[in-house]
Protein backbone atom coordinates (compact mmCIF):
# COMPACT_ATOMS: atom_id res chain seq x y z
CA UNK A 1 0.00 0.00 0.00
CA UNK A 2 2.85 2.38 0.86
CA UNK A 3 4.51 1.77 -2.52
CA UNK A 4 1.19 2.39 -4.28
CA UNK A 5 0.76 5.76 -2.53
CA UNK A 6 4.37 6.67 -3.26
CA UNK A 7 3.89 5.77 -6.94
CA UNK A 8 0.73 7.89 -7.14
CA UNK A 9 2.50 10.89 -5.60
CA UNK A 10 5.56 10.54 -7.86
CA UNK A 11 3.54 10.14 -11.05
CA UNK A 12 1.19 12.99 -10.09
CA UNK A 13 4.27 15.18 -9.59
CA UNK A 14 5.47 14.06 -13.04
CA UNK A 15 2.19 15.23 -14.58
CA UNK A 16 2.41 18.61 -12.82
CA UNK A 17 5.98 19.01 -14.08
CA UNK A 18 4.75 18.19 -17.60
CA UNK A 19 2.07 20.91 -17.28
CA UNK A 20 4.60 23.45 -15.97
CA UNK A 21 6.97 22.46 -18.80
CA UNK A 22 4.14 23.09 -21.29
CA UNK A 23 3.48 26.56 -19.87
CA UNK A 24 7.20 27.30 -19.90
CA UNK A 25 7.07 26.95 -23.69
CA UNK A 26 4.46 29.72 -23.88
CA UNK A 27 6.30 31.85 -21.33
CA UNK A 28 9.77 31.72 -22.94
CA UNK A 29 8.54 32.43 -26.47
CA UNK A 30 6.23 35.24 -25.27
CA UNK A 31 9.09 36.93 -23.43
CA UNK A 32 11.32 36.33 -26.46
CA UNK A 33 8.92 38.38 -28.62
CA UNK A 34 8.50 41.12 -26.02
CA UNK A 35 5.02 40.18 -24.80
CA UNK A 36 4.33 40.99 -21.17
CA UNK A 37 3.47 37.96 -18.99
CA UNK A 38 1.99 38.98 -15.60
CA UNK A 39 1.20 35.41 -14.39
CA UNK A 40 2.61 31.89 -14.63
CA UNK A 41 0.52 29.38 -12.66
CA UNK A 42 0.14 25.61 -12.41
CA UNK A 43 -3.44 24.72 -11.47
CA UNK A 44 -6.67 26.71 -11.25
CA UNK A 45 -8.81 28.23 -8.51
CA UNK A 46 -7.49 29.64 -5.24
CA UNK A 47 -3.79 30.46 -5.04
CA UNK A 48 -1.89 28.14 -2.71
CA UNK A 49 1.53 29.72 -3.15
CA UNK A 50 2.98 32.46 -5.33
CA UNK A 51 6.02 34.66 -5.63
CA UNK A 52 6.57 37.66 -7.86
CA UNK A 53 9.88 37.84 -9.68
CA UNK A 54 10.29 40.87 -11.87
CA UNK A 55 7.02 41.56 -13.64
CA UNK A 56 5.73 37.94 -13.45
CA UNK A 57 3.95 36.23 -10.56
CA UNK A 58 4.75 32.50 -10.36
CA UNK A 59 2.61 30.15 -8.32
CA UNK A 60 0.52 27.05 -7.66
CA UNK A 61 -3.26 26.98 -7.41
CA UNK A 62 -5.55 24.64 -5.49
CA UNK A 63 -7.01 22.61 -8.38
CA UNK A 64 -4.13 20.82 -10.16
CA UNK A 65 -6.02 20.13 -13.38
CA UNK A 66 -3.94 22.25 -15.74
CA UNK A 67 -2.10 25.54 -15.83
CA UNK A 68 -1.85 28.85 -17.64
CA UNK A 69 0.41 31.71 -18.65
CA UNK A 70 -1.46 35.03 -18.78
CA UNK A 71 -0.25 37.37 -21.50
CA UNK A 72 -1.60 40.89 -21.88
CA UNK A 73 -3.67 41.85 -24.90
CA UNK A 74 -4.86 38.41 -25.97
CA UNK A 75 -7.99 39.96 -27.53
CA UNK A 76 -7.70 42.82 -30.08
CA UNK A 77 -9.92 45.92 -29.78
CA UNK A 78 -13.18 45.98 -31.71
CA UNK A 79 -13.11 47.29 -35.25
CA UNK A 80 -14.77 50.62 -35.85
CA UNK A 81 -15.14 51.60 -32.21
CA UNK A 82 -13.58 51.88 -28.78
CA UNK A 83 -14.15 49.79 -25.73
CA UNK A 84 -17.34 50.65 -23.94
CA UNK A 85 -18.77 52.47 -26.99
CA UNK A 86 -19.51 49.62 -29.38
CA UNK A 87 -23.12 49.03 -30.26
CA UNK A 88 -24.38 45.71 -28.92
CA UNK A 89 -26.16 43.99 -31.80
CA UNK A 90 -26.10 40.28 -30.94
CA UNK A 91 -26.79 37.93 -28.03
CA UNK A 92 -23.06 37.43 -27.44
CA UNK A 93 -21.91 41.00 -28.12
CA UNK A 94 -21.97 41.90 -24.44
CA UNK A 95 -19.84 38.87 -23.65
CA UNK A 96 -17.30 39.89 -26.28
CA UNK A 97 -17.26 43.53 -25.16
CA UNK A 98 -16.74 42.53 -21.53
CA UNK A 99 -13.85 40.27 -22.53
CA UNK A 100 -12.25 43.10 -24.51
CA UNK A 101 -12.75 45.43 -21.55
CA UNK A 102 -11.10 42.97 -19.17
CA UNK A 103 -8.23 42.40 -21.60
CA UNK A 104 -7.68 46.17 -21.92
CA UNK A 105 -7.62 46.64 -18.13
CA UNK A 106 -4.45 44.53 -17.96
CA UNK A 107 -2.60 46.92 -20.27
CA UNK A 108 -0.74 49.80 -18.62
CA UNK A 109 0.17 52.79 -20.82
CA UNK A 110 3.86 51.84 -20.77
CA UNK A 111 2.97 48.30 -21.95
CA UNK A 112 0.77 49.29 -24.87
CA UNK A 113 3.23 47.91 -27.42
CA UNK A 114 3.75 44.62 -25.54
CA UNK A 115 0.33 43.09 -26.25
CA UNK A 116 -0.08 39.61 -27.71
CA UNK A 117 -2.45 40.63 -30.52
CA UNK A 118 0.01 43.26 -31.80
CA UNK A 119 2.60 40.65 -32.73
CA UNK A 120 2.72 39.32 -36.29
CA UNK A 121 0.76 36.10 -36.92
CA UNK A 122 3.88 33.92 -37.17
CA UNK A 123 5.08 35.12 -33.77
CA UNK A 124 1.70 34.36 -32.18
CA UNK A 125 1.79 30.91 -33.76
CA UNK A 126 5.24 30.29 -32.29
CA UNK A 127 4.08 31.42 -28.83
CA UNK A 128 0.99 29.22 -28.82
CA UNK A 129 2.77 26.23 -30.39
CA UNK A 130 5.58 26.58 -27.85
CA UNK A 131 3.55 24.84 -25.13
CA UNK A 132 2.61 21.67 -27.04
CA UNK A 133 6.07 21.56 -28.58
CA UNK A 134 7.63 21.38 -25.11
CA UNK A 135 5.46 18.33 -24.35
CA UNK A 136 6.67 16.75 -27.60
CA UNK A 137 10.30 17.40 -26.63
CA UNK A 138 9.75 15.89 -23.18
CA UNK A 139 8.11 12.80 -24.70
CA UNK A 140 11.08 12.30 -27.05
CA UNK A 141 13.46 12.68 -24.10
CA UNK A 142 11.55 10.13 -21.98
CA UNK A 143 11.30 7.61 -24.82
CA UNK A 144 15.04 8.05 -25.47
CA UNK A 145 15.79 7.25 -21.82
CA UNK A 146 13.63 4.13 -21.99
CA UNK A 147 14.74 2.78 -25.36
CA UNK A 148 18.35 3.94 -25.62
CA UNK A 149 19.21 4.03 -21.91
CA UNK A 150 17.22 1.38 -20.05
CA UNK A 151 16.66 -0.77 -23.13
CA UNK A 152 13.88 -3.14 -24.14
CA UNK A 153 13.51 -6.71 -22.87
CA UNK A 154 14.36 -8.93 -25.83
CA UNK A 155 13.66 -12.68 -25.76
CA UNK A 156 16.56 -14.98 -26.60
CA UNK A 157 16.92 -18.73 -26.88
CA UNK A 158 18.20 -19.25 -23.33
CA UNK A 159 15.61 -20.85 -21.04
CA UNK A 160 14.68 -18.84 -17.95
CA UNK A 161 11.86 -21.05 -16.66
CA UNK A 162 10.51 -24.55 -17.31
CA UNK A 163 6.74 -24.86 -16.93
CA UNK A 164 6.11 -27.76 -14.58
CA UNK A 165 2.65 -28.79 -15.78
CA UNK A 166 0.14 -28.30 -18.57
CA UNK A 167 -2.22 -25.37 -17.87
CA UNK A 168 -4.38 -23.93 -20.69
CA UNK A 169 -4.07 -20.18 -21.37
CA UNK A 170 -7.77 -19.74 -20.60
CA UNK A 171 -7.28 -20.94 -17.00
CA UNK A 172 -7.71 -18.38 -14.22
CA UNK A 173 -4.36 -19.35 -12.67
CA UNK A 174 -0.90 -20.37 -13.80
CA UNK A 175 -0.37 -22.61 -10.78
CA UNK A 176 -0.44 -26.36 -11.32
CA UNK A 177 -3.83 -27.83 -10.34
CA UNK A 178 -4.03 -31.24 -8.68
CA UNK A 179 -3.53 -34.05 -11.17
CA UNK A 180 -2.18 -31.83 -13.95
CA UNK A 181 0.24 -33.71 -16.25
CA UNK A 182 3.89 -32.71 -16.51
CA UNK A 183 4.70 -30.31 -19.32
CA UNK A 184 6.63 -31.84 -22.25
CA UNK A 185 9.65 -29.69 -21.29
CA UNK A 186 9.66 -30.84 -17.66
CA UNK A 187 9.17 -34.46 -18.67
CA UNK A 188 12.07 -34.26 -21.16
CA UNK A 189 14.50 -32.80 -18.62
CA UNK A 190 14.91 -29.19 -19.75
CA UNK A 191 16.59 -26.93 -17.17
CA UNK A 192 16.77 -23.15 -16.67
CA UNK A 193 19.93 -21.88 -18.35
CA UNK A 194 19.72 -24.29 -21.31
CA UNK A 195 20.28 -22.51 -24.62
CA UNK A 196 18.35 -23.97 -27.53
CA UNK A 197 20.76 -24.48 -30.41
CA UNK A 198 18.59 -26.48 -32.83
CA UNK A 199 15.01 -27.73 -33.24
CA UNK A 200 14.36 -30.71 -35.51
CA UNK A 201 17.87 -30.28 -36.92
CA UNK A 202 17.38 -26.60 -37.82
CA UNK A 203 19.97 -24.28 -36.28
CA UNK A 204 18.85 -21.10 -34.50
CA UNK A 205 20.75 -17.96 -33.46
CA UNK A 206 20.45 -16.63 -29.85
CA UNK A 207 18.00 -13.91 -30.95
CA UNK A 208 15.67 -16.36 -32.80
CA UNK A 209 13.28 -17.16 -29.93
CA UNK A 210 10.20 -16.10 -31.93
CA UNK A 211 11.21 -18.43 -34.78
CA UNK A 212 11.59 -21.29 -32.30
CA UNK A 213 8.13 -20.51 -30.87
CA UNK A 214 6.64 -20.68 -34.37
CA UNK A 215 8.38 -24.00 -35.03
CA UNK A 216 7.14 -25.49 -31.73
CA UNK A 217 3.57 -24.39 -32.33
CA UNK A 218 3.56 -25.89 -35.82
CA UNK A 219 4.79 -29.27 -34.54
CA UNK A 220 3.31 -32.24 -32.69
CA UNK A 221 4.51 -35.58 -31.33
CA UNK A 222 8.12 -36.40 -30.51
CA UNK A 223 10.67 -33.84 -31.67
CA UNK A 224 14.45 -33.41 -31.38
CA UNK A 225 15.82 -30.37 -29.54
CA UNK A 226 19.54 -29.64 -29.13
CA UNK A 227 20.49 -27.49 -26.14
CA UNK A 228 23.78 -26.16 -24.86
CA UNK A 229 24.27 -26.85 -21.14
CA UNK A 230 27.48 -26.05 -19.23
CA UNK A 231 29.41 -25.73 -22.49
CA UNK A 232 28.21 -29.06 -23.90
CA UNK A 233 25.50 -29.82 -26.44
CA UNK A 234 22.77 -32.23 -25.32
CA UNK A 235 19.95 -33.67 -27.39
CA UNK A 236 16.50 -33.89 -25.78
CA UNK A 237 13.41 -35.56 -27.27
CA UNK A 238 10.22 -34.04 -25.79
CA UNK A 239 6.77 -35.13 -26.99
CA UNK A 240 4.78 -32.03 -27.88
CA UNK A 241 1.07 -31.84 -27.09
CA UNK A 242 -1.71 -29.56 -28.28
CA UNK A 243 -2.65 -26.87 -25.74
CA UNK A 244 -4.34 -23.49 -25.46
CA UNK A 245 -1.72 -20.74 -25.90
CA UNK A 246 -1.80 -17.01 -26.55
CA UNK A 247 -1.47 -15.88 -30.13
CA UNK A 248 1.95 -14.43 -30.94
CA UNK A 249 0.46 -11.50 -32.86
CA UNK A 250 -2.50 -10.80 -30.56
CA UNK A 251 -1.81 -11.85 -26.94
CA UNK A 252 -5.47 -11.38 -25.99
CA UNK A 253 -6.48 -14.08 -28.48
CA UNK A 254 -6.20 -17.74 -27.45
CA UNK A 255 -5.39 -20.41 -30.05
CA UNK A 256 -4.76 -24.18 -30.07
CA UNK A 257 -1.17 -25.05 -30.97
CA UNK A 258 1.83 -27.24 -30.18
CA UNK A 259 3.07 -26.79 -26.60
CA UNK A 260 6.48 -27.45 -25.00
CA UNK A 261 6.48 -25.36 -21.81
CA UNK A 262 9.50 -23.04 -21.84
CA UNK A 263 9.97 -19.33 -21.06
CA UNK A 264 12.91 -17.39 -22.54
CA UNK A 265 15.45 -15.14 -20.90
CA UNK A 266 14.54 -11.47 -21.44
CA UNK A 267 17.76 -9.41 -21.23
CA UNK A 268 17.49 -5.67 -21.85
CA UNK A 269 18.93 -4.46 -25.15
CA UNK A 270 19.59 -0.77 -25.86
CA UNK A 271 17.87 0.49 -29.00
CA UNK A 272 18.97 2.90 -31.71
CA UNK A 273 17.67 6.49 -32.23
CA UNK A 274 15.54 5.07 -35.02
CA UNK A 275 13.59 3.04 -32.47
CA UNK A 276 12.72 6.30 -30.65
CA UNK A 277 11.39 7.75 -33.92
CA UNK A 278 9.34 4.60 -34.57
CA UNK A 279 7.94 4.63 -31.04
CA UNK A 280 7.00 8.31 -31.33
CA UNK A 281 5.20 7.69 -34.60
CA UNK A 282 3.32 4.72 -33.17
CA UNK A 283 2.23 6.52 -29.97
CA UNK A 284 1.22 9.70 -31.83
CA UNK A 285 -0.89 7.62 -34.22
CA UNK A 286 -2.55 5.66 -31.39
CA UNK A 287 -3.18 8.80 -29.32
CA UNK A 288 -4.60 10.68 -32.30
CA UNK A 289 -7.04 7.84 -32.94
CA UNK A 290 -8.01 7.82 -29.26
CA UNK A 291 -8.74 11.58 -29.30
CA UNK A 292 -10.91 11.22 -32.41
CA UNK A 293 -12.83 8.39 -30.70
CA UNK A 294 -13.45 10.32 -27.45
CA UNK A 295 -17.08 11.29 -28.27
CA UNK A 296 -18.11 7.67 -28.88
CA UNK A 297 -16.53 6.61 -25.58
CA UNK A 298 -18.73 8.94 -23.51
CA UNK A 299 -21.62 6.44 -22.98
CA UNK A 300 -19.26 3.70 -21.77
CA UNK A 301 -17.45 6.11 -19.44
CA UNK A 302 -20.77 7.35 -18.03
CA UNK A 303 -21.87 3.76 -17.44
CA UNK A 304 -18.60 2.93 -15.69
CA UNK A 305 -18.87 6.04 -13.48
CA UNK A 306 -22.54 5.86 -12.44
CA UNK A 307 -24.00 2.46 -13.37
CA UNK A 308 -21.30 0.03 -12.27
CA UNK A 309 -20.55 -1.16 -15.80
CA UNK A 310 -17.17 -2.68 -16.59
CA UNK A 311 -14.48 -0.07 -17.24
CA UNK A 312 -12.85 -0.14 -20.67
CA UNK A 313 -9.17 -0.89 -20.00
CA UNK A 314 -8.25 0.93 -23.21
CA UNK A 315 -10.52 3.89 -22.52
CA UNK A 316 -9.57 7.42 -21.42
CA UNK A 317 -8.19 8.18 -17.97
CA UNK A 318 -7.71 11.52 -16.21
CA UNK A 319 -4.91 12.86 -14.05
CA UNK A 320 -6.19 10.89 -11.07
CA UNK A 321 -6.51 7.67 -13.09
CA UNK A 322 -3.08 8.04 -14.67
CA UNK A 323 -1.53 8.73 -11.25
CA UNK A 324 -3.23 5.65 -9.84
CA UNK A 325 -1.73 3.54 -12.63
CA UNK A 326 1.64 5.04 -11.72
CA UNK A 327 1.05 3.79 -8.18
CA UNK A 328 0.19 0.31 -9.47
CA UNK A 329 3.45 0.23 -11.42
CA UNK A 330 5.56 0.98 -8.36
CA UNK A 331 3.64 -1.57 -6.26
CA UNK A 332 4.41 -4.46 -8.61
CA UNK A 333 6.92 -7.10 -7.56
CA UNK A 334 8.95 -6.47 -10.69
CA UNK A 335 12.59 -5.48 -11.25
CA UNK A 336 13.25 -1.76 -10.77
CA UNK A 337 14.37 -1.55 -14.39
CA UNK A 338 11.00 -2.83 -15.61
CA UNK A 339 9.03 -0.54 -13.28
CA UNK A 340 11.03 2.52 -14.30
CA UNK A 341 10.60 1.69 -17.99
CA UNK A 342 6.82 1.32 -17.65
CA UNK A 343 6.63 4.47 -15.51
CA UNK A 344 8.53 6.66 -18.00
CA UNK A 345 6.66 5.21 -20.98
CA UNK A 346 3.35 6.13 -19.35
CA UNK A 347 4.53 9.67 -18.57
CA UNK A 348 5.76 10.05 -22.16
CA UNK A 349 2.34 8.96 -23.42
CA UNK A 350 0.70 11.61 -21.19
CA UNK A 351 2.92 14.26 -22.82
CA UNK A 352 1.97 13.05 -26.30
CA UNK A 353 -1.68 13.42 -25.28
CA UNK A 354 -1.04 16.98 -24.07
CA UNK A 355 0.76 17.75 -27.33
CA UNK A 356 -2.03 16.54 -29.62
CA UNK A 357 -5.01 17.61 -27.52
CA UNK A 358 -3.80 21.20 -27.22
CA UNK A 359 -3.41 21.48 -31.00
CA UNK A 360 -7.14 20.93 -31.61
CA UNK A 361 -8.40 24.04 -33.45
CA UNK A 362 -10.94 25.00 -30.80
CA UNK A 363 -10.74 27.64 -28.09
CA UNK A 364 -9.66 27.80 -25.30
CA UNK A 365 -7.00 25.28 -26.39
CA UNK A 366 -3.74 26.47 -27.96
CA UNK A 367 -5.00 25.46 -31.39
CA UNK A 368 -7.86 27.94 -30.91
CA UNK A 369 -5.26 30.74 -31.20
CA UNK A 370 -2.96 29.05 -33.70
CA UNK A 371 -5.52 28.54 -36.46
CA UNK A 372 -6.97 32.09 -36.32
CA UNK A 373 -3.39 33.38 -36.63
CA UNK A 374 -2.84 31.13 -39.66
CA UNK A 375 -6.08 32.41 -41.21
CA UNK A 376 -5.05 36.01 -40.45
CA UNK A 377 -1.70 35.47 -42.19
CA UNK A 378 -3.41 34.00 -45.27
CA UNK A 379 -5.96 36.82 -45.31
CA UNK A 380 -3.37 39.58 -44.99
CA UNK A 381 -1.19 38.06 -47.71
CA UNK A 382 -4.18 37.76 -50.05
CA UNK A 383 -5.22 41.38 -49.43
CA UNK A 384 -1.68 42.55 -50.10
CA UNK A 385 -1.57 40.67 -53.43
CA UNK A 386 -4.88 42.24 -54.43
CA UNK A 387 -3.66 45.73 -53.49
CA UNK A 388 -6.26 46.11 -50.76
CA UNK A 389 -5.61 47.66 -47.33
CA UNK A 390 -4.56 45.47 -44.38
CA UNK A 391 -7.72 43.83 -42.94
CA UNK A 392 -6.23 43.90 -39.44
CA UNK A 393 -6.17 41.11 -36.85
CA UNK A 394 -8.76 38.36 -36.78
CA UNK A 395 -11.31 39.10 -34.06
CA UNK A 396 -10.77 36.12 -31.76
CA UNK A 397 -13.36 37.59 -29.39
CA UNK A 398 -16.01 36.16 -31.73
CA UNK A 399 -14.82 32.69 -30.72
CA UNK A 400 -15.52 33.32 -27.03
CA UNK A 401 -18.98 31.70 -27.07
CA UNK A 402 -17.36 28.56 -28.48
CA UNK A 403 -14.64 28.79 -25.83
CA UNK A 404 -17.20 28.93 -23.01
CA UNK A 405 -19.13 25.96 -24.40
CA UNK A 406 -15.92 23.94 -24.82
CA UNK A 407 -14.79 24.88 -21.31
CA UNK A 408 -18.15 23.75 -19.89
CA UNK A 409 -17.96 20.45 -21.79
CA UNK A 410 -14.40 19.96 -20.58
CA UNK A 411 -15.42 20.59 -16.95
CA UNK A 412 -18.26 18.07 -17.19
CA UNK A 413 -16.03 15.53 -18.96
CA UNK A 414 -13.30 15.98 -16.35
CA UNK A 415 -15.86 15.49 -13.56
CA UNK A 416 -17.19 12.24 -15.04
CA UNK A 417 -13.63 11.06 -15.67
CA UNK A 418 -12.66 11.87 -12.08
CA UNK A 419 -15.63 9.92 -10.69
CA UNK A 420 -14.86 6.95 -12.94
CA UNK A 421 -11.18 7.02 -11.95
CA UNK A 422 -12.13 6.96 -8.26
CA UNK A 423 -15.07 4.50 -8.13
CA UNK A 424 -14.22 2.28 -11.10
CA UNK A 425 -10.57 2.79 -12.04
CA UNK A 426 -8.62 1.25 -14.89
CA UNK A 427 -6.49 -1.56 -13.46
CA UNK A 428 -3.66 -2.61 -15.72
CA UNK A 429 -2.45 -5.25 -13.31
CA UNK A 430 -5.77 -6.64 -12.08
CA UNK A 431 -6.85 -6.64 -8.46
Amino acid sequence: MLMTILGIVIFFAGILISIAWHELGHFVTARWFGIKVPEFFVGFGKTVWSKKVGETEYGIKAIPMGGYVRMIGMIPPAKGGTLGRTRRTGPFQGLMDDARQQSAMDVLPQDADRQFWMRSPWKRIVVMFGGPFMNLILAVFLFAIVLMGIGVPTANTTVSQVTQCVVPASAATEECPAGAPLSPAAAAGFLPGDRIVAFQGQQFAPEDWTKIQEAIRASSGQVSVTVERNGQQIQLTPTLISNQVRDLQDPERIVQAGFLGLSPMMPYAQQSPGAVVDQMGFIISRTGQAIVQLPQRVPALFGAAFMGEERDQNGPVGIVGASRIGGEILAQAAPLRAELSFFLNLLAAVNISLFLFNLLPIPPLDGGQIFPAIWESIKRHSYRLMGRPDPGPVDVAKLLPVAYVVALVFIVWSGVLLIADVVNPVRLFGG
